[in-house]
């Protein structure tokens, strides 16, 4: 395993749409543990292969709790087959668009189909912390960030302060 490195907004690889994997082979199979790993060292629950700069339908999510056994989730080709009229808002933050957090509403329960480590299709419910978690991670997936939910003024604000952190990082000597 190893680490991958984040991408940080605004770039133009996180508005991308991913393509299907089809197969979980050794590669896909790399490519998720690599991503599990890059999830918890950035001390996420949640992270989209175009996040570190794949372009493919690739997700690794672990809703476990402080004190719980890490209980990651591989992804492959994820299908959200049912979402329930009920919502719910969870203030969400993003990996790639680092300390910044805003109110987003999403279906409260969802049913998803995708494949598993193994190549294995699967289908589960999920609610809560859960399908908050899938829903923003597959929005990655079709080139959306968690900023796209809200009003064109936060989201200008908080893209605007990330491209200003970006240059002066990009200042700094070495």
């Amino acid at each position: 395993m190893a680490l991958r490195t984040i991408i940080t907004a605004p770039d133009p690889r996180l508005k991308i749409k991913a393509k299907p994997v089809g197969t979980v082979d050794d590669s896909v199979r790399r490519l998720m543990d690599d991503m599990v790993e890059t999830m918890y060292h950035a001390i996420g629950i949640g992270l989209a292969a175009p996040q570190v700069g794949v372009a493919k339908r690739v997700i690794v999510v672990d809703v476990a709790r402080e004190g719980e056994e890490p209980r990651p989730m591989r992804i492959a080709d994820p299908e959200i087959l049912w979402r329930s009229a009920a919502t719910t808002e969870a203030n969400e933050g993003c990996l790639s668009l680092p300390e910044h957090y805003a109110d987003v509403t999403r279906a409260a329960e969802i049913r998803l189909r995708y494949r598993d480590h193994d190549n294995e299709v699967r289908e589960i419910a999920a609610n809560g912390l859960l399908a908050t978690c899938v829903q923003h991670e597959i929005d990655h997936l079709d080139g959306i960030l968690f900023v796209d939910h809200i009003s064109s003024l936060k989201r200008g604000m908080i893209l605007r302060k990330l491209a200003k952190a970006k240059r002066t990082k990009a200042l700094e000597p070495a």
